[in-house]
């Protein structure tokens, strides 16, 4: 929402614009050449007396929706490219010559902000916004009409266009925010209850299961399965001295009787 605060500033730098002073073309010229030779208080001069050019141009978007301030804005980048490539050597003034780059510019911005979801990718899509946007097309099919779109894209763009954007701070009528409605991809609270609960389950079984095993097969069990390096039945074979078929074995052994008190 635009506040007043805002409105009185824009009011402000348009008064300021507006007092000044035209440039006579031959004077104009003379300030484009300096500004070619590295003048920047040329360049300043020459944009300052065009900024008024901008706000009659700006206007000419207000219906697109996008607060004039930032038209205005953009038009004034429009204005300054434009004044870093106009040649003093063509019968032209820069106002007329920054007509095009000033409309680009503004063209540009408000169809890329007319919509969060990204559309007007291509010259064929922002021509489509455009005559939606000002013929107030009622189908794809007048709208495929009015924009030169093929038909079969203008459906695919239709329902992006007809329903606009929504905000999710404004209220349903139901009283629930919209953000409230999105996915979560995180595990609701009663999920991660049930899942602490089985995993303390777990382990209490596995420590149960252990507990069943003599200490050296519970040795050779976290060498061999708990460890984040499991040892070889060579290796635990000489730390235990017994073989490695020995080895084997105990474990062979001491799986079976986890199994069976896991069963249980």
């Amino acid at each position: 929402m635009r506040t007043q605060a805002g409105d009185s500033r824009l009011a402000n730098y348009r008064s300021r614009v507006a007092l000044g002073d035209a440039l006579h073309p031959e004077e104009e010229r003379a300030l484009a050449i300096a500004w070619r030779r590295g003048d920047r208080t040329a360049l300043d001069r020459l944009i300052g007396a065009n900024l008024r050019h901008v706000f009659a141009i700006a206007q000419e978007y207000r219906r697109w929706g996008v607060p004039l301030d930032d038209l205005v804005q953009q038009g004034n980048i429009g204005l300054l490219k434009a004044a870093h490539h106009f040649d003093p050597a063509r019968e032209t003034t820069l106002r007329v010559y920054a007509g095009y780059w000033i409309r680009a510019e503004i063209r540009d911005y408000v169809v890329r902000g007319y919509r969060i979801v990204r559309l007007g990718t291509t010259r064929t899509e922002r021509r489509a916004i455009r005559a939606f946007r000002t013929t107030g097309a009622a189908s794809p099919e007048e709208l495929a009409a009015n924009s030169g779109m093929p038909n079969e894209r203008c459906r695919m763009l239709w329902p992006l266009l007809a329903q606009g954007d929504r905000s999710l701070d404004a209220t349903l009528p139901s009283g629930t925010l919209p953000h409230e409605l999105l996915r979560d991809d995180l595990p609701d609270p009663e999920s991660v209850a049930l899942y602490n609960e089985s995993e303390c389950m777990n382990r209490k079984r596995v420590e149960h299961a252990l507990c069943a095993l003599s200490e050296r097969e519970r040795r050779i069990v976290w060498r061999r399965m708990a460890a984040d390096e499991p040892e070889t039945l060579a290796q635990l074979g000489k730390l235990l001295g017994v073989s490695r078929e020995r080895v084997r074995q105990l474990e062979q052994r001491a799986r079976q009787k986890m199994l069976d008190a896991l069963s249980a």
